[in-house]
């Protein structure tokens, strides 16, 4: 369930909020609630793992997860300033 969390709600604040027509001050904000969602979803099985709550592979297959999805989130942040500087 944390990996379908990471995927679907951890990018809604930059998604919706990582506009070029907002202030400064919105597009920071949501990437850094977006970076904080990303390390509690590395946080969380870390500790689970370290009160030997979950395997190894678990642990392995969730930074992994978090790991593609930070992928994913800055290719598209590239994407769209190129996109929005003319390069597409």
């Amino acid at each position: 369930m944390l990996t379908a969390f990471a995927y679907v709600l951890v990018p809604m604040p930059y998604l919706f909020f990582a506009d070029a027509d907002l202030q400064g001050g919105w597009v920071d904000a949501s990437k850094f609630l977006t970076g904080a969602a990303a390390i509690g979803t590395v946080a969380v099985p870390a500790v689970l793992y370290a009160a030997h709550k979950i395997t190894t592979g678990a642990l392995y297959m969730e930074i992994l997860a978090v790991v593609l999805m930070g992928g994913s989130l800055v290719a598209y942040d590239q994407l769209s300033e190129e996109s929005s500087a003319g390069g597409f």
